[in-house]
C-alpha cells in the first residue's frame, strides 16, 4: 500500500477539521485563497476566428477575460444570445459559433471590457 507523501490527516483534536491539501485547519487554509486568485491578465479581450479541428466550420473564440466561472458563463449567454447562436465555454475561453467577431467585439465593449481583434 502506497503511502501519500502528504499524509491523511483529516480531523485534529487541536483545530478541527483539517484540509488535505495544506494540512491547515479548515479556517486557516490557505489552499481556498489561493485558488480563489483571477489569472492575472494584460487587460485586453482577445477576440479571434478559428476553423482548426473544427471540420471547416468558423468559431468565434473569446480570450482573456479575468473573471470568474458564473461571469463567464454569464458573459457567454449574453454573446451567444446577442449573435443569435450557439456556442460553449472551454477552459476559460468563451466559444461562438460562427464568424461573429464584429457583434462580439461591440457587445464587449458596451459591457465595459477592452476587446480588440486578434488574428487574420
Amino acid at each position: 500500500m502506497k503511502s501519500s507523501p502528504k499524509g491523511s490527516l483529516v480531523y485534529s483534536t487541536d483545530g478541527g477539521r483539517m484540509c488535505p491539501e495544506c494540512r491547515q485547519a479548515l479556517a486557516a487554509c490557505v489552499c481556498k485563497t489561493a485558488a480563489k486568485t483571477l489569472p492575472a491578465g494584460d487587460g485586453v479581450v482577445r477576440v479571434t476566428r478559428e476553423t482548426k479541428g473544427r471540420g471547416g466550420k468558423s468559431v468565434t473564440l473569446v480570450k482573456g477575460l479575468a473573471l470568474d466561472p458564473l461571469a463567464l458563463a454569464s458573459l457567454g449567454k449574453q454573446l451567444r444570445t446577442a449573435c443569435g447562436s450557439g456556442g460553449t465555454i472551454k477552459d476559460g475561453v468563451i466559444e461562438v459559433q460562427g464568424d461573429h467577431c464584429e457583434r462580439v467585439i461591440e457587445a464587449l465593449k458596451k459591457v465595459g471590457h477592452n476587446a480588440k481583434r486578434a488574428g487574420g
